[in-house]
Protein backbone atom coordinates (compact mmCIF):
# COMPACT_ATOMS: atom_id res chain seq x y z
CA UNK A 1 0.00 0.00 0.00
CA UNK A 2 2.78 2.40 0.87
CA UNK A 3 4.60 1.50 -2.36
CA UNK A 4 1.51 2.35 -4.46
CA UNK A 5 1.11 5.68 -2.68
CA UNK A 6 4.75 6.48 -3.25
CA UNK A 7 4.37 5.79 -6.98
CA UNK A 8 1.35 8.08 -7.15
CA UNK A 9 3.32 10.76 -5.32
CA UNK A 10 6.21 10.48 -7.77
CA UNK A 11 3.82 10.80 -10.70
CA UNK A 12 2.23 13.91 -9.21
CA UNK A 13 5.63 15.49 -8.61
CA UNK A 14 6.71 15.21 -12.26
CA UNK A 15 6.89 18.72 -13.82
CA UNK A 16 4.66 19.40 -16.79
CA UNK A 17 6.11 20.52 -20.10
CA UNK A 18 5.72 24.25 -20.65
CA UNK A 19 5.83 26.33 -23.79
CA UNK A 20 8.66 28.83 -23.91
CA UNK A 21 8.94 32.00 -25.96
CA UNK A 22 11.88 34.36 -26.06
CA UNK A 23 13.31 37.16 -28.12
CA UNK A 24 16.87 37.63 -29.25
CA UNK A 25 18.88 40.42 -30.82
CA UNK A 26 19.06 44.09 -29.93
CA UNK A 27 16.11 46.39 -30.64
CA UNK A 28 16.52 48.29 -33.88
CA UNK A 29 15.70 52.01 -33.88
CA UNK A 30 13.12 52.89 -36.52
CA UNK A 31 13.08 56.67 -36.60
CA UNK A 32 15.51 59.12 -35.05
CA UNK A 33 13.91 62.18 -36.62
CA UNK A 34 11.53 62.54 -33.65
CA UNK A 35 14.37 64.23 -31.74
CA UNK A 36 13.88 67.27 -33.94
CA UNK A 37 10.47 67.79 -32.32
CA UNK A 38 12.09 68.69 -29.00
CA UNK A 39 15.09 70.75 -30.02
CA UNK A 40 15.16 73.01 -33.10
CA UNK A 41 18.76 74.25 -32.93
CA UNK A 42 20.88 74.49 -29.81
CA UNK A 43 23.94 76.64 -29.30
CA UNK A 44 27.08 76.40 -27.22
CA UNK A 45 27.32 80.12 -26.61
CA UNK A 46 29.34 80.76 -29.78
CA UNK A 47 27.48 79.17 -32.70
CA UNK A 48 24.29 77.27 -33.49
CA UNK A 49 24.45 73.57 -34.22
CA UNK A 50 22.54 72.33 -37.31
CA UNK A 51 19.30 70.40 -36.68
CA UNK A 52 20.49 67.57 -38.95
CA UNK A 53 23.90 65.90 -38.97
CA UNK A 54 25.83 67.48 -41.81
CA UNK A 55 28.33 64.64 -41.83
CA UNK A 56 25.44 62.20 -42.18
CA UNK A 57 24.07 64.13 -45.16
CA UNK A 58 27.54 64.15 -46.71
CA UNK A 59 27.88 60.38 -46.32
CA UNK A 60 24.38 59.78 -47.67
CA UNK A 61 25.35 61.51 -50.90
CA UNK A 62 27.16 58.32 -51.88
CA UNK A 63 24.53 55.91 -50.56
CA UNK A 64 22.46 55.41 -53.72
CA UNK A 65 23.29 56.23 -57.35
CA UNK A 66 19.93 57.86 -58.04
CA UNK A 67 20.29 60.14 -55.02
CA UNK A 68 23.67 61.52 -56.03
CA UNK A 69 22.80 61.62 -59.72
CA UNK A 70 19.66 63.67 -59.03
CA UNK A 71 21.73 66.23 -57.11
CA UNK A 72 24.47 66.36 -59.72
CA UNK A 73 22.06 66.93 -62.62
CA UNK A 74 20.69 70.00 -60.82
CA UNK A 75 24.23 71.17 -60.13
CA UNK A 76 25.26 70.72 -63.75
CA UNK A 77 22.24 72.60 -65.07
CA UNK A 78 22.97 75.48 -62.71
CA UNK A 79 26.62 75.59 -63.74
CA UNK A 80 25.76 75.45 -67.45
CA UNK A 81 23.46 78.47 -67.12
CA UNK A 82 25.76 80.49 -64.83
CA UNK A 83 27.63 83.45 -66.27
CA UNK A 84 30.94 84.10 -64.43
CA UNK A 85 31.49 87.53 -62.95
CA UNK A 86 34.51 89.27 -61.54
CA UNK A 87 33.20 88.54 -58.06
CA UNK A 88 32.35 84.85 -58.41
CA UNK A 89 34.21 82.25 -60.46
CA UNK A 90 32.74 79.09 -61.96
CA UNK A 91 34.67 76.88 -59.52
CA UNK A 92 33.39 78.72 -56.45
CA UNK A 93 29.85 78.78 -57.85
CA UNK A 94 29.92 75.03 -58.56
CA UNK A 95 31.03 74.28 -54.98
CA UNK A 96 28.49 76.77 -53.62
CA UNK A 97 25.64 75.19 -55.61
CA UNK A 98 26.67 71.67 -54.57
CA UNK A 99 26.62 72.68 -50.90
CA UNK A 100 23.16 74.18 -51.26
CA UNK A 101 21.74 71.11 -53.00
CA UNK A 102 23.23 68.69 -50.47
CA UNK A 103 22.86 70.60 -47.19
CA UNK A 104 20.13 73.15 -48.12
CA UNK A 105 22.40 75.98 -46.94
CA UNK A 106 25.56 77.41 -48.51
CA UNK A 107 28.03 80.17 -47.63
CA UNK A 108 30.17 82.71 -49.46
CA UNK A 109 32.90 84.66 -47.67
CA UNK A 110 33.14 88.26 -48.81
CA UNK A 111 36.81 89.09 -49.46
CA UNK A 112 37.29 92.90 -49.33
CA UNK A 113 39.80 94.96 -51.21
CA UNK A 114 42.14 97.55 -49.74
CA UNK A 115 39.37 100.13 -50.13
CA UNK A 116 36.98 97.89 -48.13
CA UNK A 117 34.88 97.18 -51.19
CA UNK A 118 33.92 93.69 -52.25
CA UNK A 119 36.78 92.15 -54.21
CA UNK A 120 35.56 88.59 -54.69
CA UNK A 121 33.46 85.84 -53.15
CA UNK A 122 35.00 82.66 -51.78
CA UNK A 123 32.98 79.58 -51.01
CA UNK A 124 33.09 78.31 -47.45
CA UNK A 125 32.22 74.60 -47.05
CA UNK A 126 28.82 74.15 -45.45
CA UNK A 127 30.06 71.04 -43.68
CA UNK A 128 32.28 73.15 -41.40
CA UNK A 129 30.52 76.55 -41.36
CA UNK A 130 28.29 77.51 -38.44
CA UNK A 131 26.07 80.52 -37.85
CA UNK A 132 27.11 82.69 -34.93
CA UNK A 133 24.84 83.28 -31.94
CA UNK A 134 22.77 86.48 -31.77
CA UNK A 135 23.71 87.67 -35.23
CA UNK A 136 27.43 87.37 -34.55
CA UNK A 137 30.05 86.38 -37.11
CA UNK A 138 30.02 82.90 -38.56
CA UNK A 139 32.41 80.23 -37.34
CA UNK A 140 34.55 77.70 -39.16
CA UNK A 141 34.40 74.47 -37.15
CA UNK A 142 36.61 71.70 -38.61
CA UNK A 143 36.53 68.16 -37.23
CA UNK A 144 40.24 68.37 -36.53
CA UNK A 145 41.81 71.57 -35.32
CA UNK A 146 40.51 74.64 -33.54
CA UNK A 147 37.41 76.57 -34.51
CA UNK A 148 37.78 80.23 -35.44
CA UNK A 149 35.58 83.18 -36.30
CA UNK A 150 35.41 84.61 -39.77
CA UNK A 151 37.01 88.04 -39.94
CA UNK A 152 35.09 88.88 -43.11
CA UNK A 153 31.31 88.92 -43.59
CA UNK A 154 29.74 85.66 -44.73
CA UNK A 155 26.70 85.49 -47.01
CA UNK A 156 24.29 82.61 -46.42
CA UNK A 157 21.75 81.03 -48.77
CA UNK A 158 19.33 78.62 -47.11
CA UNK A 159 16.16 76.73 -47.93
CA UNK A 160 13.32 77.67 -45.55
CA UNK A 161 12.41 75.22 -42.81
CA UNK A 162 9.21 75.08 -40.78
CA UNK A 163 10.96 74.33 -37.47
CA UNK A 164 13.71 76.97 -37.37
CA UNK A 165 15.26 79.77 -39.39
CA UNK A 166 18.97 79.34 -38.74
CA UNK A 167 19.79 76.51 -41.14
CA UNK A 168 18.14 74.95 -44.14
CA UNK A 169 16.90 71.36 -44.19
CA UNK A 170 17.04 69.35 -47.45
CA UNK A 171 13.78 68.57 -49.20
CA UNK A 172 14.92 65.01 -49.86
CA UNK A 173 15.18 64.19 -46.14
CA UNK A 174 12.11 61.95 -46.30
CA UNK A 175 13.76 59.77 -48.97
CA UNK A 176 16.89 58.92 -46.97
CA UNK A 177 15.31 55.73 -45.64
CA UNK A 178 14.75 54.61 -49.22
CA UNK A 179 18.33 55.51 -50.11
CA UNK A 180 19.59 53.44 -47.19
CA UNK A 181 17.35 50.54 -48.20
CA UNK A 182 18.73 50.75 -51.73
CA UNK A 183 22.27 50.66 -50.38
CA UNK A 184 21.52 47.75 -48.03
CA UNK A 185 20.01 45.72 -50.85
CA UNK A 186 23.08 46.29 -53.01
CA UNK A 187 25.48 45.37 -50.20
CA UNK A 188 23.50 42.22 -49.40
CA UNK A 189 23.56 41.11 -53.03
CA UNK A 190 27.28 41.87 -53.28
CA UNK A 191 28.09 39.79 -50.19
CA UNK A 192 25.76 37.10 -51.51
CA UNK A 193 27.84 36.70 -54.66
CA UNK A 194 31.23 37.23 -53.02
CA UNK A 195 30.65 34.50 -50.46
CA UNK A 196 29.56 31.96 -53.05
CA UNK A 197 27.16 30.48 -50.47
CA UNK A 198 23.58 30.88 -51.53
CA UNK A 199 20.54 29.93 -49.50
CA UNK A 200 21.53 28.73 -46.05
CA UNK A 201 20.46 25.24 -45.02
CA UNK A 202 20.66 22.68 -42.24
CA UNK A 203 21.97 19.24 -43.16
CA UNK A 204 20.07 16.92 -40.79
CA UNK A 205 21.48 13.36 -40.55
CA UNK A 206 19.79 10.70 -38.40
CA UNK A 207 20.87 7.56 -40.22
CA UNK A 208 22.66 5.24 -37.79
CA UNK A 209 24.23 3.37 -40.69
CA UNK A 210 26.64 6.26 -41.30
CA UNK A 211 30.07 6.01 -39.77
CA UNK A 212 32.05 8.93 -38.32
CA UNK A 213 34.45 8.71 -41.25
CA UNK A 214 31.52 9.17 -43.67
CA UNK A 215 30.34 12.21 -41.74
CA UNK A 216 33.83 13.74 -41.87
CA UNK A 217 34.04 13.11 -45.61
CA UNK A 218 30.67 14.78 -46.14
CA UNK A 219 31.74 17.75 -44.07
CA UNK A 220 34.92 18.14 -46.10
CA UNK A 221 33.00 17.91 -49.37
CA UNK A 222 30.62 20.66 -48.26
CA UNK A 223 33.53 22.90 -47.30
CA UNK A 224 35.15 22.45 -50.70
CA UNK A 225 31.90 23.22 -52.53
CA UNK A 226 31.70 26.75 -51.08
CA UNK A 227 33.71 29.81 -51.90
CA UNK A 228 33.95 32.60 -54.48
CA UNK A 229 32.92 31.40 -57.90
CA UNK A 230 32.28 27.80 -56.81
CA UNK A 231 28.94 26.28 -57.82
CA UNK A 232 29.20 22.51 -57.55
CA UNK A 233 26.84 19.59 -57.15
CA UNK A 234 27.34 17.09 -54.37
CA UNK A 235 26.95 13.31 -54.74
CA UNK A 236 26.55 11.04 -51.71
CA UNK A 237 26.22 7.26 -51.68
CA UNK A 238 24.86 5.73 -48.46
CA UNK A 239 24.38 1.93 -48.60
CA UNK A 240 21.59 0.59 -46.37
CA UNK A 241 20.55 4.18 -45.66
CA UNK A 242 17.02 5.19 -44.74
CA UNK A 243 14.78 7.36 -46.85
CA UNK A 244 14.81 10.25 -44.35
CA UNK A 245 18.22 9.55 -42.90
CA UNK A 246 19.68 12.58 -44.65
CA UNK A 247 17.55 15.70 -44.94
CA UNK A 248 18.34 19.13 -46.36
CA UNK A 249 16.28 21.77 -44.55
CA UNK A 250 16.54 25.20 -46.25
CA UNK A 251 16.63 28.25 -43.98
CA UNK A 252 15.77 30.78 -46.65
CA UNK A 253 14.98 30.34 -50.31
CA UNK A 254 17.03 33.26 -51.59
CA UNK A 255 17.05 32.10 -55.17
CA UNK A 256 13.26 31.64 -55.30
CA UNK A 257 12.20 34.53 -53.07
CA UNK A 258 14.65 37.22 -54.03
CA UNK A 259 13.14 40.73 -53.75
CA UNK A 260 16.30 42.50 -54.84
CA UNK A 261 14.88 43.96 -58.05
CA UNK A 262 11.65 44.97 -56.35
CA UNK A 263 13.46 46.72 -53.51
CA UNK A 264 15.81 48.53 -55.89
CA UNK A 265 12.96 49.75 -58.09
CA UNK A 266 10.72 50.83 -55.22
CA UNK A 267 13.49 52.71 -53.40
CA UNK A 268 14.58 54.28 -56.69
CA UNK A 269 11.05 55.61 -57.30
CA UNK A 270 10.97 57.12 -53.79
CA UNK A 271 14.29 58.88 -54.33
CA UNK A 272 13.29 60.29 -57.70
CA UNK A 273 9.95 61.44 -56.29
CA UNK A 274 11.73 63.32 -53.50
CA UNK A 275 14.10 65.01 -55.97
CA UNK A 276 11.40 65.44 -58.65
CA UNK A 277 13.84 64.55 -61.42
CA UNK A 278 12.58 62.92 -64.65
CA UNK A 279 14.19 59.50 -65.11
CA UNK A 280 15.31 60.20 -68.68
CA UNK A 281 17.58 62.99 -67.42
CA UNK A 282 19.47 60.49 -65.25
CA UNK A 283 20.34 58.15 -68.11
CA UNK A 284 17.95 55.45 -66.95
CA UNK A 285 16.89 52.78 -69.45
CA UNK A 286 13.10 52.39 -69.77
CA UNK A 287 11.64 48.96 -69.14
CA UNK A 288 8.50 49.50 -71.20
CA UNK A 289 8.13 49.74 -74.96
CA UNK A 290 6.87 53.34 -74.89
CA UNK A 291 9.92 54.76 -73.11
CA UNK A 292 9.98 57.88 -70.95
CA UNK A 293 8.92 60.41 -73.57
CA UNK A 294 10.66 63.40 -75.12
CA UNK A 295 13.86 64.29 -73.28
CA UNK A 296 13.82 67.93 -74.40
CA UNK A 297 10.30 68.52 -73.08
CA UNK A 298 11.17 66.81 -69.79
CA UNK A 299 14.28 68.97 -69.47
CA UNK A 300 12.31 72.15 -70.20
CA UNK A 301 9.69 71.37 -67.55
CA UNK A 302 12.39 70.38 -65.07
CA UNK A 303 14.26 73.62 -65.66
CA UNK A 304 11.14 75.71 -65.10
CA UNK A 305 9.96 73.86 -62.00
CA UNK A 306 13.24 73.08 -60.22
CA UNK A 307 16.26 74.95 -61.58
CA UNK A 308 14.76 78.39 -62.24
CA UNK A 309 13.49 78.77 -58.63
CA UNK A 310 17.00 78.03 -57.34
CA UNK A 311 18.41 80.60 -59.74
CA UNK A 312 15.90 83.16 -58.43
CA UNK A 313 17.06 82.52 -54.86
CA UNK A 314 20.67 83.00 -55.85
CA UNK A 315 19.88 86.19 -57.77
CA UNK A 316 18.32 87.53 -54.60
CA UNK A 317 21.78 87.53 -52.99
CA UNK A 318 22.85 90.33 -55.34
CA UNK A 319 20.75 92.80 -53.37
CA UNK A 320 22.37 91.61 -50.14
CA UNK A 321 25.87 91.91 -51.59
CA UNK A 322 25.25 95.22 -53.33
CA UNK A 323 26.86 93.98 -56.57
CA UNK A 324 25.87 91.70 -59.43
CA UNK A 325 27.74 88.60 -58.37
CA UNK A 326 25.20 86.10 -59.77
CA UNK A 327 24.17 86.18 -63.39
CA UNK A 328 22.34 83.52 -65.45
Amino acid sequence: MSKRKRQRGDQAAEPKAKAHAFTFGEPEPIDRASLLEYVQVWNNGRWYEPPVSLLGLSNMLRAAPHHSSAIFIKRNLLVSSFVPTKYLSVADFEAFATDYLVFAHAYLEQIPSMSKRLLRLKRSPSLFTRVGVNGGPCWFVPYSGEAFEFQNPVCQLLAPDVSQEIYGVPEYLSALHSAQLNKSATLFRRKYYDNGSHAGFILYMTDTAQQSADVDALREALKNSKGPGNFRNLFMYAPNGKKDGLQLIPISEVAAKDDFASIKNTSRDDILAAHRVPPQLLGMIPTNAGGFGDVEKAKQVFMENEVVPIQAKMLGLNAMLGVEAFRF
